[in-house]
């Protein structure tokens, strides 16, 4: 219900501040299982992604988004919330399949569901290699994949800025790729790889940026 006030009222308004480019939503089926596999350069990717997609988008979302103090403790609440956000402990010792998990039973309801196979944010403007969860959702659901391209979002919200700028983006849904059919009776690891390896590099094709052949990591904490 907080979904659809939002969209009817709070998109409307979003689309007109950031005037966004929208490619290809057409791309995105409009109901069923689905994943949408994106290039990450900022935190405002989130926001960008469902507020330019065609239906409701469900994003991993650090658990401490919903737990805030305050003003903006609950702004951060009611915005995942509202978009359908899947809180996860992303520290624990089995954050990474219990993540896959969680986003596994979504794509079974039938929902769509936000990855980025980086893993976290590019700080240089390069595409790193992606990692095998994605295939691994996209073989366990047998739902095909919309590769995202993102650009313009690192200025949107640079890394550091507490609040999203006024600029301009471009979000560009792709076509769906179909690996359910494609890998059967490809041995697991090696048809993970190259389902991985084909949305990485339909991704790379719509963004054009440099492709960095290496895992990208998250910055040391302090």
């Amino acid at each position: 219900m907080l979904y659809r006030i939002l969209h009817f009222t709070v998109r409307p308004a979003a689309l007109g501040l950031w005037r966004p480019e929208i490619i290809g939503a057409e791309n995105v089926p409009s109901s069923g299982p689905v994943i949408l596999a994106s290039n990450h350069l900022s935190f405002a990717d989130s926001v960008a992604i469902p507020l330019t997609a065609p239906r409701q988008v469900a994003f991993l979302a650090k658990s401490e988004y919903f737990t805030g103090k305050g003003v903006k403790g609950w702004v951060s609440k009611t915005w995942f919330t509202s978009i359908g956000s899947i809180p996860v402990e992303r520290d624990s010792a089995r954050a990474a399949q219990e993540s896959l998990d969680l986003a596994l039973d979504h794509l079974k309801d039938g929902g769509a569901f936000g990855i980025y196979p980086e893993g976290t944010r590019s700080r240089d403007g390069r595409l790193y290699r992606f990692r095998t969860g994605v295939a691994w959702l996209a073989l366990e659901a047998k739902c095909p994949v919309v590769p995202v391209a993102l650009k313009g979002t690192d200025q949107l919200q640079p890394v550091g800025s507490a609040l999203p700028k006024i600029r301009k983006f471009t979000v560009e849904f792709g076509k769906p790729i179909n690996v359910a059919e494609k890998y059967a009776g490809v041995p697991a690891g090696k048809a993970r790889r190259a389902v991985t390896d084909e949305i990485q590099n339909a991704v790379l094709a719509m963004t054009g940026q440099e492709f960095a052949d290496d895992y990208n990591q998250r910055p040391p904490t302090a």
